[in-house]
C-alpha cells in the first residue's frame, strides 16, 4: 500500500493461519536460528515507500540479478523486546535505532525510512508476534530490522529500488560462558573514511575468515585493532569493548568514525557516570592495555552491544602470549552494570532515562 495523503503509512496485514510457537521449547532455543510468526516488507520505488505488508514469515522470491546479491548494498540493525514484571512487551531506545539505520542508509546511498514507518511496522510486527518474547531473566525477542537493493540489474550504479524489512528471533543469552578475544595485528575491520561507523553488510562479511582463523586458535571473537598501526583498540566483531584500568572504565572514542556507535555503549555510560565511575572515551594503546595486564591493573573487561547487552572478556590474546582476567564474581564494575541493565530492561526499577517504550 502506497503512503496516504495524511503521511501515515498503511500496512496491509495478513496473519498466519496457525501459529508455530506451540512448537518451540524456549529453553534450549538456539539464538537466531528460530524466527517468529510473521515479517515486515516494504517496497521503495519510484521515490517512495509502498507495498507495506506483515505476512506470514518464509522466504523471499529473488531475481539473481538482484543487486544487494552483487555489490552488497545492504544495511541492518539489531533491538530487543522484553517483558516487564507485568508481561508487557516494551522495546529499549528504537529511535535510536532508527537514527543509526538512517545514518547507516546515508553512507550507502539508500533511502532513509521515516520514523512514522519504522515505528509503525516495528510496533505493529511486535505486539502481533509479543508471544514469541520468552519468559524469564534472560529472554527477548532479537529484532533484525534490514534495508537492501532490489534492483534486478547487474551494473555497479546506486540502486533505484529497495525493500525494507523485519524479522524477529526468540533468544536467551548470546554468550554463556566470559568471552576469549584475540587482538589481530594482520587483518583490518575498519578505516578512516570506510564503513566502521556503519551497520554496512559487508563489514561483517569482511570478517569471517579472520574470525574463522582465531576459533581455530582456541577464541570467540576478534578485537580489532586500528587499520594503520594496529595499536589501538577498535571494536569486537559483535560489541563495543570496555576495560578498566587503574579504576578506569576506558572504552574508544567514536570520533573516527572506525568503529559502530553502540546504543547500548552509550547506555552503559551514561549509568556507569551517574554511578560515580570515571569513564573516558579515548584511544587504548596494546602497550597500555598488555602492560596494565602484565602488573595486574586491568582489573575488568567487558563488550557491550544489543544481543550481548554485558559480556564478561575472560581471555585477551595478543601474539604468543594470553592475558586472562580475574574471575567474574571479583568485577564489581561488571557485575554492576550487567545487573543494572537486565533489571531496566525487564521493569525491576525505575526507568529514569524514558528509555523503555511500551507496546
Amino acid at each position: 500500500m502506497a503512503i496516504t495523503e495524511a503521511g501515515t503509512y498503511h500496512i496491509d496485514i495478513r496473519p498466519v493461519q496457525e501459529s508455530r510457537l506451540q512448537g518451540i521449547d524456549f529453553d534450549s532455543v538456539p539464538f537466531g536460528r528460530v524466527f517468529s510468526d510473521h515479517m515486515f516488507l516494504a517496497e521503495y520505488k519510484n521515490g517512495q515507500w509502498q507495498q507495506c505488508r506483515i505476512q506470514p514469515f518464509g522466504p523471499l522470491p529473488m531475481h539473481p540479478g538482484t543487486a544487494v546479491l552483487h555489490y552488497g548494498q545492504g544495511i541492518f540493525e539489531g533491538m530487543k523486546a522484553f517483558k516487564d514484571e507485568q508481561g508487557n512487551a516494551q522495546l529499549f531506545r528504537p529511535l535510536k535505532n532508527w537514527e543509526r539505520m538512517n545514518m547507516s542508509a546515508r553512507r550507502m546511498a539508500l533511502p532513509e525510512i521515516p520514523e512514522e514507518l519504522f515505528m509503525e511496522a516495528l510496533t505493529t510486527l511486535v505486539r502481533m508476534d509479543s508471544a514469541w518474547i520468552p519468559p524469564g531473566e534472560d529472554g527477548s525477542l532479537y529484532i533484525r530490522p534490514f534495508l537492501f537493493a532490489s534492483d534486478a540489474l547487474v551494473g555497479i550504479k546506486p540502486a533505484e529500488e529497495f525493500l525494507f524489512m523485519i524479522i524477529c528471533c526468540p533468544v536467551a543469552k548470546y554468550y554463556n560462558k566470559p568471552v576469549r578475544v584475540y587482538m589481530s595485528d594482520h587483518y583490518v575491520r575498519a578505516f578512516r573514511g570506510g564503513t566502521g561507523h556503519a551497520k554496512a553488510i559487508g563489514n561483517y562479511g569482511a570478517v569471517m575468515q579472520p574470525l574463522a582463523e582465531v576459533r581455530e586458535m582456541g577464541f570467540d571473537q576478534i578485537l580489532w585493532l586500528d587499520g594503520y598501526e594496529f595499536n589501538r583498540l577498535q571494536e569486537i566483531g559483535t560489541m563495543n569493548v570496555f576495560v578498566v584500568i587503574d579504576d578506569v572504565v576506558l572504552t574508544p572514542s567514536t570520533e573516527e568514525k572506525t568503529i559502530l556507535e553502540g546504543i547500548t555503549r552509550e547506555s552503559c555510560i551514561i549509568l556507569l557516570r551517574e554511578k560515580g565511575y570515571q569513564v573516558e572515551e579515548r584511544d587504548i594503546t596494546v602497550p597500555e592495555l598488555l602492560n596494565a595486564a602484565r602488573e595486574g591493573r586491568l582489573t575488568d573487561a567487558f563488550g557491550t552491544g544489543t544481543a550481548a547487552t554485558v559480556a564478561p572478556i575472560g581471555e585477551i590474546g595478543y601474539k604468543d602470549e594470553v592475558f586472562t582476567l580475574p574471575p567474574v564474581d571479583e568485577r564489581p564494575v561488571s557485575i554492576w552494570l550487567a545487573n543494572e541493565m537486565r533489571n531496566l530492561r525487564k521493569g525491576h526499577i525505575p526507568d529514569t532515562h524514558n528509555w523503555l517504550f511500551r507496546l
